[in-house]
């Protein structure tokens, strides 16, 4: 599950259940962030769970950092000054201007610690908290289990299978679709929520 681009509908993750590190810190990303994002993009199994085409260069990831699409809202999360994961919901205009499609990265190292679950629930909680978006929704390879079990967590379902959807080492792979509806009466996303680093007690 990935992309190539950041406003790409095709979801990036490896993450897991596990508890985030305790000192991890979740924020907006900054156009000098372009140099380890682009180190980030380049490693191999974030190759292989999303769209992301090898040799990146830092000047393409400096070009988009500095005009991102219209509608994103663009995370990362840092552990020690190191650049781990980057995430971002693109909200959709016109009539489908309730829809946010969501995408995670996380790096090759660091998989497994919690992780891209502490960025989703960032993402989740902007979304459903002050976005007021009412549908989110993400494709992700059908054989990247670890991601496909965390959206489930986050009550993201099973619409559809992508046939054939792209192309990774020499082989077609299938994705699939899936997506999470707002309904009246649901419980909080705070269920999910995690504190950020500058919020007030």
């Amino acid at each position: 599950m990935g992309t190539s681009s950041p406003s790409s509908s095709q979801s990036e993750s490896s993450a897991d259940t596990a508890a985030a590190p305790a000192n991890l810190t979740i924020r907006a990303r900054e156009p000098s962030d372009f140099a380890q994002i682009a180190a980030l993009t380049n490693l191999p199994k974030v190759r292989w769970g999303t769209l992301r085409l090898p040799f990146t260069s830092k000047e393409q990831w400096r070009k988009m950092s500095e005009v991102p699409p219209d509608g994103m809202t663009c995370i990362v999360a840092e552990l020690g000054g190191v650049l781990v994961g980057i995430a971002h919901v693109t909200q959709h205009k016109g009539r489908r201007s309730h829809v946010g499609n969501i995408g995670i990265l996380v790096h090759d190292d660091f998989c497994e610690r919690g992780i891209g679950s502490a960025m989703l629930a960032a993402l989740v909680e902007d979304c459903d908290n002050w976005l007021n978006l009412k549908r989110l929704e993400l494709t992700v390879n059908v054989d990247n289990e670890a991601a496909i079990r965390l959206y489930k967590r986050f009550d993201f379902e099973v619409e559809g299978t992508r046939r054939a959807d792209t192309f990774r080492g020499g082989k077609y792979v299938d994705s699939l679709f899936m997506g999470r509806l707002i309904r009246p009466g649901w419980p909080s996303v705070n269920r999910h929520r995690i504190r950020h680093k500058d919020e007030p007690d």
